[in-house]
């Protein structure tokens, strides 16, 4: 809208007689002076000219333009909102929105509509006011310069719910949060004012969160429209666009248990900031997700509150695009420019976007441009690094102020009137405040934004603190492995590859073995048959970055024909949901977190393509994942397949860097817990499970386990690569039929373990490791010389089995052994727990690579070599002689 009033102010000196003259002499230039122009949004560029029409028209419209200035086109374009479109490559999209615009009159309200716009104001004011008096001297994040916001909001919800939805998520950083809760969710004031005393005492478990994190989950009556509606508001950290990913998951899985298909139901908002939303990248990949079918939640309102700052940071040094909005042009979302300080035209615009997402269920965004009229928070001082911004925002009148004068003047409502709705809020303000002193526990579960209804008993605990077995019956898992090794659908033809690899399945089922693709196909299978939702998603995971899953088979004559065996297995079994995702680690991660906070009855996996890419996902684990439960007495299931092993491959690709998820847990090592149900409440109790299965079987039952406990913990796996199709890395079904369960610790079952008092060593190992020593351990006849443990389970830590591994070897030295670096994988986790557990009796002593700032060398030489020098160490029984 800058740009159009330069391009005029050119040609102003010119009467328009002159202007026409002058344009009739030179058609190319006035025609790509017009188009400059109508690119910013300025003048109307109708049908005839949109399909290539004469200059003569463009010199008509041109002209007709300047010589009345206060043209429909004009007062469309060049007031208090600019708009971003003619980037859309879709006529009948440009078309709606010009004729939102352009058409005279169109922005007009009634009495009763300016009324209720002016008490939104008025709560949204008088809030931020009354905690300003209340708490001077804590930090809030108020929303003072962008007050507007809470009528906003309310009218894209209103507007929303009069077309059919009744449930909108949202996500929103911190700067008014404590406002939109109060007056856009209804969550009632005491219990927001009571989280300002610090003297409260928490109830539950965890660390809780400041109030500004915070989520929240209502339903009620929307007073505008008369229909139940309702409002979920995502917990989220500092992290600002982190929750963005989070919020579309959550409703897309909303929309799934629904049967919401289309997008007409359940919905999404997403706040921003202006530096964020330009330069955090989470928001690009967030984007990228809106229109994949596996992803897609059918349009998204994303309201930008543009404080034409960051921190202290302002545009010049925060961007390189002209707008914060600018990323928004990629999936052709139209992008709404609205000066803040006038109500009327956000009301507009805001209406405008509810329908736009109502009637193409597709993105868009409206940019609230307004200012913060404090520094970052209340306690931080602007005029350090913004003086002359600062001091224009100080003489600003607040936006409340400046609107009653206006409906006073044009005799809306009368200046008792509006002093009335004033005193009215400030007073239910008090009264809560009152009540809010009676408070003496905090209840951060008052605040859960996901509740799991008919899961937990009423008081939120589970409801047995026992786990059934995992295993299956003979009949059930014959019948998932011959599912799974053959193609379910008549005239479909599959590459001959395949069908090599599906008749391999077929012969294991008939010798009752399962390798590790087939071990997770009957995991799944029998999940599905229990009702229990599967989403499996991640780069490459419909046939597997290893080419071992093929749970999509891809008809080799017929185009985007494919074939999912999964979904053939039962007559009313649970659907299947394999998604390839897009080359994003941050948003997809993201995207599966807040799917599997919808419901506790759904398995909800990510895959890395190679373990070590979920790094760049870091956020989404270190806020999300690992402290979730802690901060906001939430529980998530969700579980994280990482490929991890050394292969001679290189420093990529072959650690999932095990240490970074183990130094998160949250276990004592120097506790040896004393529990009566051991395997189960360790689990309860932990923030998270961290695995690493040597056998498929295993693999089956963790899976299976994750849905049947009676709780909900993320899972973290160590997936292998080569033991996807080791010859040794089989299970037979007696490992998984009824009575069996998942392994915590698999001892060693070889000689060493039948006299064990003449075991010399006792090596701790888990994953891949152990096929290496074992193969070793055979080579140098010692089979009854070292025994072998396998920890399946890290954390949380066995140490009730692992004292009975220890006791039943007296005689035996300890030592752990890992193809991983010394300062990286299980040591620096392990060593202190078995410390613990055998009462540091004795040393244990470390077989396995030198420390290194790589995860693995690049020289499958030097890998041979490494290799061979850790197995060395692990059988020298003369190794650790002499060492203290």
């Amino acid at each position: 809208m800058f740009h159009l009033r330069t391009c005029a102010a050119k040609l102003r000196p010119l009467t328009a007689s002159q202007t026409v003259k002058t344009l009739s002499q030179n058609r190319p230039t006035a025609a790509r002076t017009f188009q400059q122009i109508r690119c910013y949004g300025a003048p109307v560029a109708t049908e005839p000219f949109l399909s290539g029409t004469s200059s003569n028209y463009v010199e008509e419209m041109y002209y007709a333009w300047l010589e009345n200035p206060k043209s429909v086109h004009k007062m469309a374009y060049c007031q208090h909102i600019g708009v971003e479109f003619m980037f859309i490559n879709d006529l009948e999209q440009c078309q709606w929105i010009r004729q939102k615009f352009e058409t005279p009159g169109i922005m007009q309200f009634t009495n009763e509509e300016k009324r209720t716009l002016l008490a939104r104001l008025v709560r949204s004011t008088r809030f931020e006011e009354f905690l300003q008096r209340k708490w001077s001297s804590e930090k809030r994040f108020g929303l003072e310069g962008c007050e507007v916001l809470i009528p906003a909001l309310k009218t894209i919800i209103d507007k929303s719910s009069e077309n059919g939805v009744d449930y909108v998520i949202m996500g929103m950083p911190h700067r008014g949060r404590l406002n939109v809760l109060a007056n856009v969710i209804r969550k009632e004031l005491e219990q927001i004012f009571c989280q300002f005393d610090s003297k409260l005492e928490a109830a539950d478990e965890g660390s809780g969160d400041v109030k500004y994190h915070l989520g929240m989950y209502h339903r009620r009556i929307n007073r505008v429209t008369d229909r139940n509606i309702t409002l979920s508001l995502v917990a989220n950290p500092s992290h600002l666009e982190a929750a963005d990913p989070v919020v579309m998951g959550k409703t897309k899985a909303e929309q799934f248990y629904c049967g919401d298909t289309e997008g007409k139901k359940v919905m999404s908002i997403l706040l921003h900031g202006d530096a964020a939303f330009a330069g955090q990248g989470i928001v690009y990949e967030t984007f990228h997700l809106s229109d994949l079918p596996s992803y897609t939640t059918h349009g998204t309102v994303h309201v930008v509150v543009n404080n034409q700052i960051g921190f202290t940071t302002d545009p010049r040094m925060a961007r390189s695009s002209p707008y914060p909005t600018d990323v928004a042009r990629v999936v052709n979302a139209p992008i709404f420019h609205v000066n803040a300080d006038d109500p009327e035209a956000v009301m507009y615009v805001c209406n405008v976007a509810a329908e736009w997402r109502s009637t193409f269920h597709k993105d868009v965004v409206v940019d609230l441009v307004c200012y913060r009229r404090n520094g970052h928070n209340e306690m931080d001082e602007p005029m350090f690094t913004q003086p002359l911004m600062y001091k224009q925002i100080r003489k600003q009148k607040p936006v409340l102020q400046k609107y009653a004068e206006t409906l006073v003047s044009q005799g809306v409502v009368n200046q008792p009137e509006y002093e009335e709705e004033i005193s009215k809020y400030d007073k239910i303000c008090e009264e809560a405040f009152a009540r809010s002193k009676d408070e003496k526990i905090l209840h951060i579960k008052h605040w859960l934004d996901s509740p799991w209804p008919g899961f937990f008993t009423l008081d939120g605990q589970p409801r047995s603190m026992t786990c059934p077995s995992t295993g299956l019956t003979e009949e059930v898992l014959t019948h998932i492995g011959n599912v799974a090794s053959s193609v379910p659908v008549e005239n479909f033809t599959i590459h001959g590859g395949l069908r090599r690899i599906l008749k391999t399945r077929g012969e294991m089922v008939k010798n009752r073995t399962v390798d590790w693709a087939l071990a997770e196909y009957m995991a799944f299978g029998s999940l599905l048959k229990e009702g229990i939702h599967i989403r499996l998603s991640g780069q490459d995971v419909e046939r597997g970055t290893f080419s071992h899953r093929h749970h999509v088979l891809h008809d080799q004559n017929v185009d985007k024909r494919i074939c999912i065996p999964m979904n053939h297995l039962w007559p009313n079994q649970a659907p299947y949901t394999v998604c390839n995702s897009s080359l994003s680690e941050y948003g997809v991660l993201g995207f599966e977190l807040g799917f599997a906070m919808a419901s506790p009855n759904a398995l909800v996996l990510w895959e890395a393509q190679f373990g070590d890419f979920h790094n760049t996902a870091q956020c989404i684990i270190d806020q999300f994942i690992c402290p979730g439960q802690a901060k906001w007495v939430r529980q998530n299931g969700i579980v994280l397949l990482l490929p991890h092993g050394m292969e001679g491959m290189g420093p990529e690709h072959s650690s999932a860097r095990p240490e970074r998820f183990l130094q998160m847990c949250n276990d004592d090592p120097d506790v040896f817990p004393k529990l009566d149900d051991f395997d189960v409440r360790q689990l309860y109790d932990c923030n998270w499970i961290v695995v690493n299965c040597s056998t498929p079987a295993n693999f089956f039952h963790v899976l299976r386990r994750q849905i049947l406990l009676p709780f909900r913990k993320p899972l973290i796996v160590f997936t292998p690569k080569s033991l996807l199709r080791h010859p040794e890395a089989r299970s037979s079904f007696d490992d998984m039929l009824p009575g069996s369960n998942f392994l915590r610790i698999i001892p060693d079952s070889g000689p060493a373990s039948q006299n064990p008092e003449n075991t010399k060593r006792l090596l701790f190992c888990t994953g891949k490791v152990y096929y290496d020593l074992t193969r070793e351990r055979q080579a140098r006849n010692m089979e009854a010389d070292v025994a072998i443990t396998r920890i399946e389970q890290l954390s949380p830590f066995p140490f009730d089995l692992l004292q009975k591994e220890v006791l039943k070897y007296p005689n035996a030295e300890l030592a752990w052994c890992q193809e991983e670096h010394k300062n990286q994988g299980y040591y620096d986790y392990v060593k202190p727990r078995l410390r613990t557990t055998i009462d540091r009796a004795k040393p244990i002593w470390y077989a396995g690579r030198d420390p290194a700032a790589a995860p693995a060398t690049g020289n499958k030489k030097t890998h041979l070599t490494e290799l061979q020098r850790l197995l060395d160490t692990a059988f020298d029984l003369d190794a650790f002689k002499g060492l203290s």
